[in-house]
């Protein structure tokens, strides 16, 4: 590719606008001057441009709201606020120090509702024991018997039974 071939490289590309509005400094102005004079393909590149340019001018420019400049105004004070990320940090720990107290008093809550339906559907053996006392102080004597079918002919016998 000859010289008169040369194309603007990306970063004088990116310089263009910079350029063409005179805001460069004089180092970088030289070089993309000495290009566009040396080379037919980087002046087509930069008429390209400006014509780009000259036809983005005769869209039409949408209009902003009126209280678009006071947003943005207040928005920016409260970025420059001192303490104003301190607010946003405290209000975040707070909410995850909620959630993870409801989430302990949830387990906590499931917890007690499973230990009180325990104890209230689950027979306790001590008070069955006491219940059944009095199977239990003479339990030697009913096993010494054998069977049921003992105690029910003992139950026939009319010295036993006082119906």
């Amino acid at each position: 590719m000859g010289p008169d071939q040369q194309r603007l490289s990306p970063a004088e590309r990116s310089n263009l606008v910079a350029y063409i509005d005179g805001e460069l400094n004089e180092a970088e102005s030289r070089v993309i001057s000495t290009k566009l004079t040396h080379s037919v393909t980087a002046r087509r590149e930069v008429e390209l441009f400006e014509l780009t340019w000259k036809l983005l001018d005769q869209l039409p420019m949408p209009k902003a709201k009126s209280d678009f400049t006071a947003r943005t105004l207040s928005e920016a004070e409260g970025l420059n606020r001192p303490g104003a990320d301190q607010f946003g940090a405290a209000r975040r720990l707070t909410h995850r120090v909620f959630a993870a107290a409801l989430i302990v008093l949830g387990t906590a809550a499931t917890f007690a509702g499973g230990y009180a339906a325990t104890t209230i559907v689950w027979p306790h053996p001590t008070e069955r024991l006491a219940d059944d006392l009095s199977i239990a102080e003479h339990l030697d004597e009913y096993l010494e018997a054998g069977s049921f079918e003992f105690l029910e002919q003992l139950d026939k016998l009319p010295e036993f039974n006082q119906d």
